[in-house]
């Protein structure tokens, strides 16, 4: 495999490099369950309002090319970012408070090609970003039937906290959670 190399990107060199980064998640997502609804537009339009987050922060896995990525940001404990959301579930509403913080950090994505999956390219991506964020808890969220990213959330230490249900027709999503010790 050829040498991988992280480099972390702010805010402007993100938006800088969102083709790239929408190119792996096209590729990434391709064969995975409910991948029709993965459209590049959609893509680009979250990340389009996920880089304007507070502490927005992204990693590139690049081989020189980018083969993959990894973002997320802060969000209040009471902020807009739940209103997307009909209800939360009380185990993920305990863990909050139990974490005795009103702030998280959401893990939006973290994508690899799948050339490079299976080599520790995730690992990396997901602990270099994890390392500098100062919220206590991260959350993530999943679609029903990925099992390929919760095998990986399972190996490493995040934790099932229940279903979040968007608002509309869409189908709930798994929260998973991780504690942030420092």
């Amino acid at each position: 495999m050829t040498e991988l190399f992280l480099r972390r990107l702010s805010r402007w060199q993100a938006e800088d490099q969102r083709n790239d980064i929408a190119d792996v998640h096209a590729e990434a997502y391709r064969d995975t369950p409910g991948a029709a609804l993965h459209d590049r537009q959609d893509f680009l339009s979250r990340f389009a309002e996920h880089v304007q987050q507070p502490e927005f922060d992204l990693v590139l896995a690049c081989a020189p090319a980018v083969v993959g990525c990894a973002y997320g940001f802060r969000i209040d404990r009471d902020g807009s970012w739940w209103d997307r959301f009909s209800q939360v579930p009380p185990e993920l509403a305990e863990l909050t408070s139990v974490a005795n913080s009103r702030q998280l950090f959401v893990m939006a994505e973290l994508m690899v090609r799948p050339a490079h999956r299976n080599h520790g390219v995730g690992g990396r991506l997901h602990d270099q970003l994890l390392a500098r964020s100062s919220a206590p808890l991260a959350v993530t969220l999943l679609e029903p039937g990925n099992g390929m990213a919760r095998s990986a959330l399972q190996g490493w230490g995040w934790l099932h906290s229940g279903k979040l249900h968007p608002r509309g027709d869409t189908a709930p999503l798994e929260a998973w959670t991780f504690p942030l010790t420092r």
